[in-house]
């Protein structure tokens, strides 16, 4: 390979970099208006009013194991991106008995999976994320009422056929 076609190379792989860069949440800046965050991200998953300001979702779910907030002040400026399928944000901020489904929706957007089972009278909305690289699922219970009962968190098991 001649330092031309290296060079070239080089470059390509700078601009892979780059474009691969302007879709991650956690590199915006506050302040960013949000006309330049969807024009960087795209359009969210999902939007939510909030008493100061508004949320932009992006999540990756059901497939993806991450779900951005980003959080708007009244004038359209972004104020925090925060990733939200993490074990600590989990545990310091689902209030079990507290917390109802348009919570969860308006905190962790869309789950992976929703089922039932026999021994809970509700839905079990499950979300898939990862803990020091290893792959888990967090599952919400919510009653029939619509109120958060439970909140379990398992080892996901991906049989090696099935990894990317």
């Amino acid at each position: 390979m001649n330092l031309s076609s290296a060079l070239r190379c080089l470059c390509l792989l700078a601009l892979v970099w780059l474009a691969g860069c302007a879709g991650m949440p956690e590199r915006l800046q506050a302040g960013t208006p949000r006309a330049q965050v969807i024009d960087q991200l795209g359009p969210p998953s999902a939007e939510y009013a909030l008493a100061d300001g508004a949320r932009l979702q992006y999540s990756r779910q059901p497939l993806g194991r991450q779900v951005y907030n980003l959080d708007f002040d009244t004038n359209g400026r972004l104020r925090s991106v925060v990733q939200v399928l993490d074990i600590n944000w989990m545990l310091k901020n689902i209030a079990v008995d507290r917390w109802t489904r348009d919570d969860v929706l308006r905190h962790l957007g869309r789950p992976a999976l929703v089922e039932r089972v026999a021994r809970f009278d509700g839905d079990i909305w499950t979300y898939r994320f990862s803990e020091n690289n290893n792959d888990r699922l967090a599952h919400v219970h919510i009653d029939r009422a619509g109120v958060v009962r439970k909140l379990i968190f398992l080892d996901e098991h991906i049989p090696p056929s099935d990894r990317l």
